[in-house]
């Protein structure tokens, strides 16, 4: 009965249902965790202390990187077992699963020790200076010292969840911990609570990750004997071949995300050359722009399964329609949602601090961030696709574009040529290209689907 329901999710289902079952969960988990992300910043935004807030920024790369994890044993593991569940290969999906659980929890582990370790050298290079160092430190201390192993388990395991057509369960997971971030973020931080700044937000991030990992261990043992997730360590031996097609796509999902925290860091070093207060506007713009950029991430993670299922069945037309319907939501919600940001900058900004100089700098940032907004729509679903596929060279592809060609020199040039205003527009120059360059890439994707057929991960045995 199990297997029969997904295989009318994936098979049969009207694809605006469809899209609608797999991808709303999933974006309003990503909001939330936006949310949860900004709550860090508002509410240390209330001490109307530019050195707590710059806390938060400079420390944003090493929790990026999580990402970094995130996507090789998430994206990896959830796109093999979506390819396997269309393939009818349930003994793949199972030892994926416990592969991806136990490769995040050893890798979040070692994450915790290298911060634990270097320390030091890492306040360095993320920009903290004098004044920003220990405050820096102590927010890094819980959210990545003590954080890392809870932070990475519980987003690999949602992916986990997800892969099998499970979307509700997954943003439950991820939405339960989310929301009680933002519960007990002013306890933690405002002077009324425990008064305990930027460290105060990281001790609650922490205690929140451990919450949501707790959901999902609970789930997996109500749902067992309904569920092809397995967490049994005993499909650990003999799992080369699993750990090879998990790295196909989630090494280069994996360096896609390395290269976001290298240009991050780029950014915020830039950035500290005009002070405390510049960072924390630079801090502000750029997660009040990572709403709707989560918002069609989410879009395209969620109907990753969708994609993978139709691909290894041999499906093409559900693949391009299901991409052309995202498309048009996606696009059009961003046109949007780039006018508002553009035309209410600083009032958005304001929300946040009550500072005039920081809000001065976070607006003309906004305004500049915020035109790479539609481009965005082409890009994120197109590495979806690639991902969904198991195509990870043109998930790798688009990663070196994106950083290292044009984003990152684009930085250096645009910094040069109008200092600090022009950094707000080096996504735009990186997004106009790989915009083009996606159309380009999908359409002659689809038709050597259509000319040659879809190739299977996974022959039927």
């Amino acid at each position: 009965m199990e297997h029969t329901q997904k295989s009318d999710l994936f098979e049969t289902m009207p694809i605006p249902r469809a899209v609608l079952t797999l991808a709303v969960p999933t974006v309003i988990s990503c909001l939330v965790a936006i949310f949860y992300s900004m709550a860090d910043t508002y509410f240390v935004g209330l001490l109307n202390d530019p050195i707590q807030t710059s806390a938060v920024t400079l420390a944003a790369p090493v929790l990026l990187a999580f990402n970094a994890v995130n996507n090789l044993f998430g994206i990896g593991s959830s796109s093999l077992m979506s390819r396997a569940l269309g393939a009818k290969d349930y003994a793949t999906v199972r030892k994926t699963s416990a592969v991806g659980l136990y490769c995040a929890l050893a890798s979040g582990l070692i994450f915790s020790l290298m911060v634990t370790v270097f320390r030091g050298p890492l306040l360095v290079v993320l920009g903290a200076d004098a004044a920003t160092d220990a405050a820096t430190g102590d927010y890094l201390f819980w959210t990545a010292a003590c954080g890392a192993p809870p932070a990475i388990l519980n987003v690999v395991m949602a992916y986990l969840v997800r892969s099998e057509g499970a979307s509700f369960h997954a943003s439950v997971g991820t939405m339960s911990g989310c929301l009680l971030n933002i519960v007990l973020d002013p306890i933690f931080i405002l002077p009324w609570g425990l008064g305990m700044g930027a460290a105060g937000a990281g001790c609650a991030t922490f205690l929140s990750n451990c919450a949501a990992c707790g959901y999902y261990l609970v789930l997996l043992a109500v749902r067992r004997g309904k569920t092809c997730l397995s967490i049994n360590p005993a499909l650990l031996p003999h799992s080369g071949r699993i750990l090879t097609g998990i790295c196909a796509v989630g090494v280069p999902a994996a360096i896609q995300n390395l290269l976001n925290v290298t240009g991050m860091t780029v950014l915020n070093n830039f950035t500290a050359a005009a002070g405390p207060d510049a960072v924390a506007a630079m801090g502000i713009a750029y997660k009040v722009n990572m709403i709707p950029m989560q918002i069609v991430f989410g879009l395209s993670q969620g109907i990753m399964p969708l994609i993978s299922y139709n691909y290894a069945s041999g499906n093409v037309n559900r693949m391009k329609d299901t991409l052309i319907f995202n498309v048009k939501i996606a696009g059009a919600f961003l046109l949007a949602i780039t006018a508002v940001y553009y035309a209410g900058a600083s009032p958005i900004v304001g929300l946040f601090i009550d500072n005039e100089a920081v809000v001065g700098y976070g607006a003309r940032f906004l305004r500049g961030m915020c035109l790479a907004l539609p481009l965005l729509a082409l890009d994120f679903l197109a590495v979806g696709v690639f991902e969904s596929c198991g195509l990870g060279r043109y998930s790798l592809l688009f990663a070196v574009l994106r950083k290292i060609v044009l984003e990152i020199p684009a930085l250096f040039l645009l910094n040069r040529l109008f200092p600090l205003y022009g950094l707000a527009y080096a996504q735009f120059l990186a997004e106009s290209v790989l915009a083009a360059a996606a159309v380009v890439i999908l359409v002659r994707l689809f038709r050597r689907m259509y000319a040659e057929g879809t190739p299977l991960t996974f022959g039927r045995r």
